[in-house]
């Protein structure tokens, strides 16, 4: 009876405390409204910088259920991708007018808060129409931004705190976390990064072994890649002066993503067919990936000409390669949507990744050890690395090389992990625990690991927030 009463007043605080302002009391498209609350509304920070934030409570128990902080990655990617068809409650529906029901939400377990950032990403916009950004001010931005939905929503704030992202969320997530760890006003529990940039030399090395091992380069173009690019053993792919290998290197970018394959998911269709990387659409550029490997390439100069034409008369729009955005872009653009979504008259049409975010930002971090060894010595955090093993994007190689590259002590060697679908107890991938930190491959997955694996993800999900083993 006593907790039955306490729980009661917790959720009668909870009820008084959000702001009202922002709750979502009628979303279009879905086919009854759900049972429980959802808010969308902005979360101003400093300079005049206004971001988007989505905030669905928990199916389960709201008031005491872990606060689960989400960023899609680009750099310049919209979060609402991964509301609407990753983990969210309502995934949207082909026809871009309807949401059905996510039976694998992740908010069955989580109160999840999904934040556009930075400024120029999804609804987020600035006061001085400015998105020239970098990854230290993201970081700063979001901690700010984070901040400020605590004193929105004071009766959350006691709740375990986990951060989570996903591609160049594997950037944003740990340079967060450092600075959350300090705050001793937010209960940080931990971190996870899916399919994450985590160091651009080892993503670069691994990927030319994985293309390699997966039958895309030939034993002809491997010979030469290890004549030129290797010696005594070792092979550099990141950034070799050696002018055979670069060009040989060009043509292993040209095949991964330059041929028509999935980058996301090598053994899945190409959504709109095999397009090339740049094209031209209604008068606009139409950028079909977002370049996060082989920087150091000549062949990737071209991407700072792509600036000017960003801010000059050419509309430059980045679109990810193979993957169908025209479904959410339709929805959220609807006049209905963002008037339910309490969208500012300020905030641009909404785009799956701003072409001026990514053509313009900073990217200062390079690899992020630093970062996830701080955090290690706390003691006190849990860590998961997780990544679909079929993506191209940030393969999963590179990910198990850096988290090996961190020397923690092992605890579970690596093992195959299960899980229950409807046909019984199914093997979900393998994975390698340390002190705090786990690494785990979702098999058959790519890069968007809930889209694909949706019943593993939430399995994968709920051990890490329940912090239950793997």
């Amino acid at each position: 009876m006593a907790a039955a009463v306490l729980l009661y007043l917790l959720l009668a605080r909870m009820s008084e405390a959000a702001p009202t302002h922002d709750e979502v009391a009628n979303l279009p498209g879905l086919p009854k409204q759900p049972g429980f609350r959802h808010f969308s509304g902005y979360l101003s920070v400093a300079g005049g910088k206004h971001l988007h934030y989505w905030f669905v409570e928990s199916q389960n128990s709201p008031a005491s259920d872990p606060v689960v902080l989400w960023l899609n990655g680009g750099p310049g990617c919209s979060s609402l991708d991964g509301l609407l068809t990753e983990h969210g409650p309502f995934l949207v529906e082909d026809d871009g007018a309807t949401l059905r029901e996510n039976t694998q939400s992740w908010n069955k377990i989580a109160n999840m808060l999904y934040l556009e950032s930075p400024a120029g990403v999804g609804f987020s916009y600035s006061d001085d129409g400015t998105y020239a950004t970098n990854d230290t001010e993201v970081s700063m931005l979001n901690y700010l931004a984070l901040k400020e939905f605590f004193r929105l929503f004071p009766e959350l704030s006691a709740n375990p705190l986990f951060l989570m992202g996903e591609s160049y969320g594997g950037i944003y997530v740990p340079t967060l976390a450092e600075r959350v760890m300090e705050d001793t006003a937010l209960n940080l529990q931990g971190m996870a990064v899916g399919n994450g940039m985590s160091s651009y030399k080892l993503n670069d090395n691994s990927l030319v072994y994985f293309a390699y091992y997966h039958g895309l380069l030939g034993s002809h173009l491997w010979s030469r890649l290890q004549a030129w690019c290797c010696h005594r053993g070792r092979c550099d792919f990141h950034q070799n002066p050696d002018v055979n290998c670069s060009a040989a290197l060009v043509e292993v970018q040209d095949i991964i993503y330059g041929s028509g394959l999935n980058m996301y998911n090598l053994y899945a269709p190409c959504p709109g067919g095999a397009a090339h990387r740049f094209s031209a659409e209604r008068g606009e550029l139409v950028v079909r990936d977002l370049g996060n490997v082989f920087i150091h390439l000549e062949w990737t100069q071209m991407w700072k000409k792509m600036r000017g034409l960003a801010s000059g008369k050419t509309h430059v729009h980045l679109e990810p390669h193979c993957t169908n955005s025209t479904p959410a872009t339709r929805f959220l653009n609807d006049p209905h949507v963002r008037r339910a979504l309490h969208i500012s008259p300020n905030a641009p049409d909404w785009t799956i990744c701003s072409s001026e975010v990514y053509l313009n930002y900073g990217r200062l971090y390079l690899d992020v050890s630093k970062q996830y060894l701080k955090l290690l010595a706390a003691l006190k955090y849990r860590m998961l690395v997780y990544n679909g093993d079929v993506d191209m994007a940030c393969n999963f190689m590179g990910d198990e090389w850096f988290v090996e590259s961190l020397n923690q002590e092992v605890q579970v060697n690596r093992r195959p992990w299960l899980y229950e679908d409807e046909d019984g107890r199914q093997v979900g991938g393998f994975v390698k625990e340390f002190n705090n930190l786990a690494f785990l491959t979702v098999k058959g997955s790519g890069h968007m690991v809930p889209t694909d694996k949706p019943v593993a993800a939430f399995a994968v999900f709920s051990r890490f927030v329940n912090k239950q083993p793997f």
